[in-house]
């Protein structure tokens, strides 16, 4: 039973309504026909159209391959991913990726190439890293906007955010930090893939877990933006008081207090900021534009 605004909508088949019989459990064919709702017919009146337009379907269990009338309905755009069983039949190739078993990758024709091709950007990934209190939030919004003037599509995954959803059942142990950075790594390579500018701005305390979250992407689409602001200078803006906290002892493992904060080797860019000097978000912003801008990221 489903329902249509405040009345319910009780929907059964007409009599024309049948499966057809098969010779194996794992074989299946349906003729779709007239349905009925609230006594109403939803259906084509004609019977030769109704059969002319909805075609009887049949599912193979595990191959992943529909059969429209007796034909495989498939492009065969990648054959690594097509192997052929013991009748010379083409069944899809299944996957173990860690827990996950029995899995195909569905290949779509509409690829990377093509969403950027309509957003007239290239897809990628901007991580921005640093102490709490660096600037990094700051920064992606500035960025953001910039960006946003120039009419590109930005997305920010900010690290305090998506641990309000995704990530809220994670704690700031070793381990939960990790797999915080892992998640938000695969959500970034999906908007990279769907032709947005990303702009992750999270601490990413540990150098192994960005440098994972970089090898997700391809060569030159993950950017790393290192704010090398002094840990006192941090301390002394404390715009969420948590090194406060950190220091009484009301917080244990803070990064830069009690948890170590290992800084970039290789970063596409550092942003340096001193005692007395102070650049403001916009200038920094334009930085990373003007990065982008260089390398193609800002046309399709």
């Amino acid at each position: 039973m489903a329902a249509v605004g405040n009345r319910p909508l009780i929907c059964h088949a007409s009599r024309d309504f049948d499966f057809a019989e098969s010779s194996s459990q794992k074989l299946g064919f349906v003729k779709f026909s007239v349905s009925i709702c609230n006594g109403k017919s939803l259906g084509f009146r004609d019977a030769d159209m109704r059969s002319n337009f909805l075609a009887p379907v049949r599912a193979m269990e595990g191959s992943g391959v529909p059969y429209i009338n007796g034909k495989a309905d498939m492009v065969r755009s990648n054959d690594d991913a097509f192997t052929d069983d013991s009748n010379g039949k083409s069944i899809h190739r299944l996957s173990t990726i860690k827990n996950s078993t029995n899995i195909v990758w569905h290949k779509c024709s509409i690829e990377k190439i093509d969403r950027q091709e309509l957003l007239q950007q290239k897809g990628c990934v901007i991580w921005i890293t640093g102490l709490s209190g660096s600037g990094k939030s700051t920064l992606a919004c500035a960025l953001s906007r910039g960006l946003h003037s120039r009419r590109k599509l930005t997305y920010i995954l900010d690290g305090d955010n998506v641990r309000h959803g995704l990530n809220r059942d994670l704690h700031f142990k070793a381990e939960d930090r990790a797999e915080n950075i892992r998640r938000i790594g695969e959500v970034a390579k999906l908007f990279a893939d769907a032709g947005v500018i990303c702009i992750a701005s999270l601490i990413s305390p540990y150098r192994k877990d960005r440098d994972a979250c970089r090898a997700l992407l391809p060569e030159g689409d993950f950017i790393e933006v290192f704010m090398d602001v002094p840990l006192q200078v941090c301390e002394a803006r404390d715009p969420k008081g948590l090194y406060k906290l950190a220091r009484a002892g009301k917080i244990k493992g803070f990064t830069g207090i009690d948890d170590p904060y290992e800084p970039p080797l290789n970063s596409e860019i550092v942003l340096q900021q001193k005692e007395g000097v102070c650049v403001s978000p916009s200038d920094m912003a334009e930085t990373v534009m003007y990065y982008l801008e260089r390398k193609g990221y800002l046309k399709a």
